[in-house]
């Protein structure tokens, strides 16, 4: 929800080229992370993530602004070219229905920016995946299913890209479930692990999903639409390290456990809905749509 507040000095000693960051003072209730520019009124957006009641007094302290001199009120065309030396990535535009004049426009976009449309996932810290087990369950340790000579080549080197990427590490856990290659739609196979043991051990979340009939009635006046797709986006969510040894998986080179939050998990979508809920507060059903 959004509510007014004040900040602890009057508004006029604020100059109204001044961006602050907020910050939560709090987990919950949250206060969403942003960019302001203090005038005559102030308002924020903040959620209670709990299934509890919770009050909230006037003169409490929410959040903290702090002065951010990064960024500063500019019109686009000040916006001054910053040249990089980064290797970037830019797609085929072969296909594409821009003209020449939007290919080129794209692509000294895509240059100027080389972070953002990096092929590399991210790494949040917003929240972390936790496995938590029904009362009683012991460890699962499982044989890793066969395969074919012809698909240990794509294990293999399916594994040294985690590891490259810091994505998985050698393990001692006493759990252990099989992988699977599943096939994709465009032919080629995903490295999957077979999770039924630890699902069927785990405490399934009550954390609320989006309707899919409401996210459809939200668009009915939409004129123009955009979809924007995470790269490996459950790859970007950390494994909370208390739950790491029950993420571990078994294969002919051995035994790992992920770093992050793999595919396969029963509350894996709830994770990642929660992390949308949390990144785009303030946003989400007014300018964009979350989705799993």
């Amino acid at each position: 929800m959004v509510i007014p507040v004040q900040p602890t000095k009057p508004f006029s000693e604020f100059s109204d080229t001044q961006i602050y960051s907020v910050s939560s003072l709090h987990e919950n209730p949250l206060v969403a992370n942003g960019l302001i520019s203090p005038q005559k009124m102030l308002c924020i957006e903040i959620s209670n993530f709990s299934h509890l009641s919770i009050d909230i007094h006037p003169q409490q302290k929410l959040a903290v602004m702090t002065l951010d001199d990064a960024h500063q009120l500019h019109s686009l065309e000040k916006i001054p070219h910053q040249p990089t030396t980064k290797e970037t990535h830019i797609p085929d535009l072969s296909y594409s229905d821009l003209n020449e004049n939007q290919k080129n426009q794209l692509t000294t976009l895509i240059n100027r920016y080389p972070h953002v449309f990096t092929e590399q996932p991210g790494r949040t810290h917003m929240t972390k995946h936790t496995i938590e087990l029904q009362p009683g369950k012991q460890p699962s340790n499982m044989q890793p299913y066969r395969l074919p000579p012809s698909k240990k080549a794509i294990v293999d080197k399916q594994l040294e890209e985690m590891l490259e990427a810091g994505q998985i590490v050698p393990s001692r856990s006493p759990w252990a479930s099989p992988i699977v290659l599943s096939p994709k739609k465009d032919g080629s196979l995903r490295f999957c692990v077979d999770y039924q043991k630890l699902n069927a051990s785990t405490i399934r979340t009550a954390y609320p999903m989006p309707r899919v009939d409401d996210t459809l009635d939200s668009l009915r006046a939409a004129q123009y639409i955009s979809t924007l797709d995470l790269r490996s986006s459950y790859w970007q969510v950390e494994i909370d390290p208390d739950s790491r040894d029950k993420t571990a998986f078994i294969t002919l080179r051995g035994l790992y456990e992920f770093l992050v939050m793999p595919f396969g998990f029963s509350n894996a979508p709830a994770t990642f809905q929660l992390l949308m809920d949390i990144v785009l507060a303030g946003i989400k059903w007014q300018s964009c749509l979350v989705y799993i």
